[in-house]
């Protein structure tokens, strides 16, 4: 069997989901299993929903009804026939969304994320489902919420292994097609958990891990795993080879091509991982597997935008020693700040972190009680794998440097541009 994931770019619209029934019919589909995101910006759409259900905003409905109609769009520009079933799975599903908003009590804005989000996969994977079917691509849809089990740590469920492959290995079909959703799972008491922004990939590695496959590919917009980011750096180069530990490496550093999380599941069965052009799906791309680390051998450029510089140093100019360290990242946990550079001295401690959930001015006061606070806000974070010289120049040029870290293999450069 082999894993192909496909990413909200490329199910955007209905030219999407009939160009992935492109790609199967090129490549080969048999023995295959999809695992699909939301469609678009569908999770942003629905953070819209969100944020007005708590705030108890005059927008709820027509923030919801946006997302249907953006949906429904998709479903007349691929079938014509409006009594067709598809209609009516897709509407039971806005159903039980808005049956939800209408009836929760909980508070916890983590628990009604998942809830809410989830949708999102269930209506794409439900509307490529029926279309594939419609065009004679038999498929067995998939609900993987009761496949893959986590615990309640809503919007990044750790997922409970031994359950989870046990169901997986009774759930998936062989020798057909199967479809269904990344980024979701369920709890011991069933309700929705997502496995971290971003989670589709995870999702191909889990199913990957537990059923043995013989391959996992990506399939993305790009011709594969660059070197930089096209955005950020000119003449970015295609890796055509990369190992387990050099990919594992870039994606700590922030590269977003691979999810941190899929690649351990993949290296613990030597299981290849492909990123491939969903364009052009029969270039080659990029193959993630045992080999050398890099081909061809160059610098890669990843940058962290909208980062913030801590610093910290003592008010009496004590050391700043193990037991004041561990205090500091006793917070960070608390106020779920991600850390992404550590640099100290005797009497002074600074790190880049983002401030993913907005928490930071809280954090920022309870520090003020013990150390002395300054701080730089929207910086960029620049690391650079294999660097040399000329990489160097390339990301310090015309910058204003903040802290540089080098170490035998990557350098890290913080600057305000």
């Amino acid at each position: 069997m082999k894993i192909f994931k496909f990413g909200g770019a490329s199910v955007k619209d209905a030219e999407g989901v009939k160009n992935v029934l492109h790609v199967l019919n090129t490549v080969g589909h048999e023995d295959v299993l999809l695992v699909i995101s939301a469609m678009g910006k569908t999770t942003n759409a629905l953070e819209v929903v969100i944020k007005n259900y708590f705030e108890k905003s005059k927008e709820l409905n027509a923030s919801l009804q946006e997302v249907r109609k953006y949906h429904n769009q998709i479903l007349l520009d691929l079938f014509e026939d409006e009594e067709h079933d598809v209609f009516f799975d897709v509407n039971a599903h806005f159903d039980d969304l808005e049956y939800f908003i209408r009836s929760n009590k909980s508070p916890n804005y983590n628990f009604v994320y998942d809830q809410v989000v989830s949708i999102g996969e269930l209506v794409s994977t439900t509307i490529v489902s029926h279309y594939f079917n419609s065009q004679g691509m038999l498929n067995h849809w998939i609900d993987v919420r009761p496949l893959i089990k986590t615990d309640n740590n809503y919007r990044d469920g750790q997922v409970d292994w031994e359950t989870t492959q046990k169901l997986i290995s009774k759930g998936v079909k062989k020798k057909v097609l199967n479809i269904t959703q990344g980024f979701l799972g369920s709890d011991e008491n069933n309700f929705t958990t997502t496995l971290g922004r971003e989670g589709s990939d995870y999702t191909a590695a889990i199913f990957a891990y537990c059923l043995g496959v013989e391959s996992v590919t990506i399939w993305k917009d790009v011709p594969g795993v660059l070197n930089a980011d096209p955005r950020y750096f000119e003449n970015a180069v295609l890796l055509n080879q990369i190992s387990y530990r050099e990919a594992i490496e870039l994606a700590f550093y922030g590269a977003s091509v691979i999810h941190p999380k899929t690649l351990q599941p993949l290296q613990k069965k030597e299981i290849p991982l492909y990123v491939k052009s969903f364009i052009n799906p029969t270039l080659p791309g990029t193959s993630v597997s045992k080999g050398a680390d890099l081909e061809p051998k160059t610098s890669c450029f990843i940058v962290k935008k909208n980062q913030l510089l801590l610093s910290l140093s003592s008010i009496d100019f004590d050391f700043i020693m193990e037991n004041h360290i561990s205090e500091i990242f006793g917070l960070f946990s608390k106020y779920k700040i991600k850390v992404n550079l550590i640099q100290n001295t005797a009497i002074s401690f600074s790190v880049c972190i983002e401030d993913k959930y907005n928490t930071f001015e809280e954090l920022r006061k309870v520090l003020a009680k013990k150390f002395k606070v300054s701080y730089n806000e929207n910086v960029s974070l620049y690391t650079i794998r294999h660097f040399d010289e000329n990489a160097a120049k390339v990301v310090e040029t015309n910058k204003t440097i903040l802290l540089r870290q080098i170490s035998r293999e990557t350098m890290q450069v913080i600057t305000k541009e």
